[in-house]
């Protein structure tokens, strides 16, 4: 499909009266759209069509619709019967009130289009090029970065569910594909074991009972495997998508007992016996999605972060967002965000972020390479001697680089030094102390608990052991803590995205889909904040019960239940 030629983005003029009519204080989309005038055109999105063939849709409107339909939390069928039916929405597309509209799955298709070109980054890189043009987005803003877990679009399976399902998946693909194959061989009972989905059907009840049926079906999609893998079979076969599941489920979840009587017998593999949470499926219908945990919390699907601007007298607006697999580590993501906000030319002068993002290589690169104060608590020592403040942690020991030793609270110098390289097992510097000294040391039941060696020592490199003394000393105090408490919006952002925009359910299967939607989201959640700047309204303040209301000083209510 081509892009039309030509055609007006004017609104027009009956269009115009009748919103003004309706709407005579206007509303958050007719405001924007007076405000930012064309946030899209048609030649940003250029490269999706081809130059000859069928005119598609503006692309610049379904731009538009995409963001107001995930503004609003529409179906596609949803959105499209809105751009026919809403005053407001014909206002932003310049629409006439006749117009007809389109079909709803010219959306799924344009959505399809942005992934496969790579331009759904331009819904909300658009927005931001135009505010920042206006001055509402200041260069070098201060910025802070959360991030929250995104359910998959797709059901919770038990394991048993999980390995019908998957069976049953790939007989269906192989049905469609190669009916008659697929009919000439497939045992009969097999119609009535995954002719239905397994949700539907009566599990057993004991465990035992649910290992025969694991062990069955697990024999079936080995059987099933090895029709497919054979070299008389169609290639095709074993490229479709659902095999290619099955293969990889099966051998998460089986392994062979060749030593075993009668040999070759299928195996289920223990909890402790499965690949790492990266790399295992937990479905067959989102090959991307992954299992994770946080505290006592799990969930199956992906992780969102959120990065926005937090300077206290301009508008908070989202400037980035990240979508990665739900086992990717916060501080894998940093370097990530930094360059994509680098790419961006919006890079921030300081960066407000949890711990779980920061470790001393991360606060050396921000502050050497990108010019990034990373405010940031450093997780607290955990060694024992920290721990009890009756022992002598690392602190109470005095380096000296140059000379590469290391003076204990005794006196005692080191006499090993061991600088492991980065990627070894455990980079740093690893110090030792004589066992004669430490032996005869008085001080030996606050410094090691080994019955007969010696005090050990590993600490990182100069800089970043010194970047991570700083920070610690300096995370205790009262100016750090004030500049830091502004990091806390960023949940109240996270709470808006989740509850007025569904940023917590992924709509569709995929990551990339995902991300998709996640930028829409930010892109919708951006306009209504713009709409209250714009209209003079004050930022919402933490709701407080009646009871904290009462407290005598706002420090008490920032206390743990264990401090009191």
């Amino acid at each position: 499909m081509s892009l039309p030629k030509s055609q007006t983005t004017e609104i027009p003029e009956e269009t115009r009266q009748v919103a003004r009519a309706a709407f005579r204080k206007g509303n958050v989309y007719m405001r924007v759209r007076d405000e930012f005038g064309e946030l899209y055109r048609d030649e940003h999105f250029a490269e999706l069509f081809s130059d000859e063939g069928k005119p598609a849709i503006a692309a610049w409107r379904l731009a538009w619709v995409t963001v107001l339909q995930f503004a609003e939390g529409l179906t596609d069928r949803q959105a499209a019967d809105a751009v026919r039916s809403r005053i407001d929405w014909k206002y932003v597309l310049g629409l006439a009130l006749t117009d007809e509209g389109f079909d709803y799955s010219v959306l799924s298709e344009y959505r399809q289009r942005l992934i496969a070109g790579g331009r759904e980054q331009v819904l909300l890189e658009r927005l931001l090029e135009v505010v920042q043009a206006r001055g509402l987005l200041k260069p070098r803003a201060q910025a802070r970065t959360d991030s929250t877990q995104v359910l998959a679009s797709v059901r919770q399976l038990n394991r048993v569910e999980i390995l019908g399902e998957t069976v049953r998946q790939a007989l269906n693909e192989l049905a469609e594909a190669a009916p008659e194959w697929v009919q000439a061989w497939v045992p009969a009972d097999w119609y009535r074991r995954y002719g239905r989905r397994f949700e539907t059907i009566r599990l057993p009840k004991t465990k035992a009972e649910r290992d025969t049926l694991m062990l069955t079906i697990g024999a079936d999609g080995r059987t099933l495997l090895a029709a497919v893998y054979a070299e008389a079979q169609p290639a095709h076969l074993r490229a479709l998508a659902s095999v290619e599941r099955l293969r990889r489920i099966w051998i998460q979840q089986f392994w062979t007992d060749t030593e075993g009587p009668g040999g070759g017998q299928l195996r289920l593999r223990d909890s402790d016996n499965q690949p790492p949470g990266a790399d295992r499926l937990h479905t067959p219908y989102d090959e991307e999605a992954r299992y994770s945990a946080k505290g006592a919390e799990g969930w199956l699907g992906y992780k969102v972060h959120v990065t926005e601007t937090c300077d206290p007298a301009e508008v908070h607006l989202i400037t980035q967002v990240v979508t990665t697999a739900a086992t990717a580590a916060d501080m894998s993501t940093l370097d990530q965000i930094h360059a994509e906000l680098k790419r961006a030319g919006r890079l921030p002068t300081e960066h407000l972020l949890d711990a779980g993002y920061v470790d001393a290589e991360a606060l050396l690169t921000a502050q050497n390479e990108l010019g990034i104060e990373l405010r940031s608590p450093i997780r607290e020592k955990v060694s024992w001697q920290a721990k009890a403040d009756a022992g002598y942690d690392l602190a109470h020991f005095s380096i000296d680089w140059e000379r590469r030793q290391v003076t204990c609270p005794q006196g005692q110098v080191s006499q090993h030094w061991l600088e492991r390289p980065a990627g070894a097992r455990q980079a740093g510097i690893q110090v030792r102390f004589t066992r004669a000294h430490c032996h005869a040391c008085p001080a030996r039941q606050q410094c090691t608990r080994a019955k007969s060696g010696t005090r050990v020592l590993w600490f990182r490199p100069q800089a970043e052991h010194q970047v991570l003394q700083q920070t610690r000393q300096a995370q205790n105090t009262a100016a750090f803590q004030a500049r830091y408490a502004q990091r806390a919006g960023i949940e109240g952002t996270l709470s808006q995205a989740i509850r007025g925009f569904d940023l917590r359910w992924a709509r569709y299967v995929g990551q990339a889909k995902t991300h998709l939607q996640m930028l829409a989201s930010a892109v919708a959640l951006n306009l209504h904040r713009l709409f209250d700047w714009l209209m003079g309204r004050p930022r919402s303040r933490t709701r407080l019960s009646a009871f904290a209301r009462l407290a005598p000083s706002p420090a008490l209510l920032a206390g743990s239940w264990r401090a009191a």
